[in-house]
């Protein structure tokens, strides 16, 4: 990817979203990263260089007008952006396991969802045009296994917040083709990040009996078919769905 393609990355300071950071930084991009933590500032200090600097931007994207402040920030540094990973993520766990649909509360419900599927939308409904005009764009979006298939550790929340980022990931992959855009989705299945790692030990000991790979993830193995499908080689792909997760599901 040639170094002077811009990054937008959410979710950037920790698990996959970082692995991914560290990448584009490896490629000399410039970044801009999103995150709720405020360690997205030391972040983006330790991975910009003079050539490429990497920017931070704290934000809740759970919050559209947060969300919407992000979009103008990646304007305003970069003129929009020529990549965007949409990889922010919020899974509700109670004692390590997933909440019982009968007893997701509607506010729990809404947040998820604004999270993990309003705030892409919003990204790409404010970043698209400047792609447009550009006639270049990479979006991708990180979705799950639980989007793909049944999976008992996830929550009803999570798991359709998921399933409806693949079906916005489709849609606008058909839609903005023409414009030189592609938005493709990677749906990792159990990964060692702070996110996955917040279930029981019961839950991941049986979920590790699902893998014929026989092992966890690492978000490095994500962050590399993110960067795949960022790149140049990857440009006659949309609208697809990479399963990452060791064989734990195939389609």
């Amino acid at each position: 990817m040639p170094p002077a393609r811009s990054v937008l990355i959410t979710g950037g300071a920790s698990g996959i979203g970082l692995a991914t950071a560290r990448a584009f930084a490896a490629q000399g991009c410039p970044l801009l990263l999103a995150d709720i933590s405020p360690s997205v500032h030391e972040v983006a200090r330790s991975l910009g260089t003079p050539q490429a600097a990497a920017h931070a931007f704290e934000a809740d994207m759970g919050e559209e007008t947060q969300v919407l402040a992000l979009a103008s920030e990646a304007m305003r540094l970069f003129g929009g952006c020529d990549v965007l990973v949409n990889c922010a993520g919020v899974s509700q766990k109670r004692d390590g396991k997933a909440i019982p649909p009968t007893e997701v509360r509607t506010a729990d419900w809404e947040r998820v969802l604004r999270i993990n599927l309003t705030a892409p939308f919003l990204l790409c409904r404010e970043l698209i045009p400047a792609m447009q005009r550009r006639k270049f764009g990479r979006i991708v979006n990180v979705a799950s296994r639980a989007g793909r298939t049944f999976s008992k550790g996830a929550g009803s929340d999570y798991a359709a917040s998921k399933a409806g980022l693949i079906g916005l990931t489709r849609h606008l992959a058909g839609t903005y083709a023409a414009d030189g855009i592609t938005v493709n989705a990677v749906a990792p299945g159990r990964v060692h990040t702070p996110l996955a790692n917040t279930s029981s030990a019961e839950v991941l000991a049986k979920a590790m009996q699902e893998i014929p790979a026989g092992r966890f993830g690492t978000p490095d193995e994500i962050a590399q078919a993110i960067v795949f499908l960022a790149s140049d080689g990857a440009a006659y792909l949309t609208g697809a769905c990479l399963d990452v997760n060791g064989g734990g599901f195939m389609a």
